[in-house]
């Protein structure tokens, strides 16, 4: 199970959002790439980033950020945020980025996120964040009508391997994972999980280990890690 430490930037600042709410902005002192280098100092395997911007405004706007990461770290680096146009995607594979996210374009163009995981097979993510099962959308601020374990089953049919799940309810809010819920999908989606959301201890580590039989394959840690509260080497032993 893969501990993933994630990176979050607005305005070029490393930053967590309580609930995915831009007016609940945590800003810490300690740079997206300072970040990044502790990050893979402390053993990382990947790091995840986040272009918050770029989630609000449909288009990346922190790539240059993004993209001075991955050319200063030696592990490989994910990118979401604002993905909504197969181009913007080339653009950052070929600049340096290992892995691109699409969340919302995949939501609301179902032939976009297709095109995607068959044209750019394993360095396309596909992420769903949902609150109470409704998926979401242009950085949380849209409800998507549609089944939640619908969607994830057309983007397992059209060869996605692997989905990053965001609980929103529990994001940035250290209250625990949602063990029951990812339980709930992995039961019913052929497709590994990546789940996000609400990590606070080592001990909330070890119970998402006892469900990646099902398929849990990694565990994104934001805020917790900037707190305090998780030490990301005890973290990665423990997953």
């Amino acid at each position: 199970m893969k501990i993933i430490p994630a990176v979050d930037i607005i305005g070029g600042k490393t930053v967590r959002l309580e609930q995915g709410k831009y007016d609940r902005k945590l800003t810490y002192e300690v740079t997206p790439l300072e970040a990044a280098r502790q990050w893979e100092s402390k053993g990382a395997e990947l790091i995840h980033v986040v272009d918050l911007d770029g989630a609000r405004e449909g288009r990346p706007v922190n790539l240059d950020k993004a993209v001075e990461i991955a050319q200063s770290v030696n592990i490989p680096v994910e990118l979401g945020g604002g993905f909504r146009k197969e181009i913007d995607v080339k653009n950052a594979l070929n600049r340096g980025i290992w892995r691109v996210v699409i969340g919302s374009k995949a939501l609301e163009d179902i032939d976009f996120a297709r095109d995607c995981i068959q044209d750019f097979k394993n360095r396309v993510i596909i992420s769903l964040d949902a609150r109470d099962y409704k998926p979401l959308r242009y950085g949380w601020k849209e409800t998507v009508d549609v089944d939640m374990f619908y969607i994830l089953e057309k983007f397992a049919s059209f060869g996605a391997k692997e989905i990053i799940f965001t609980d929103i309810a529990r994001d940035g809010m250290l209250s625990g994972p949602n063990i029951e819920g990812l339980k709930e999908i992995l039961e019913k989606v052929n497709v590994k999980i990546i789940s996000a959301g609400g990590v606070k201890t080592t001990e909330h580590i070890k119970e998402l280990k006892k469900i990646e039989p099902l398929g849990l394959s990694g565990v994104i840690i934001g805020r917790a890690l900037y707190d305090g509260t998780i030490d990301l080497k005890e973290a990665i032993n423990a997953g």
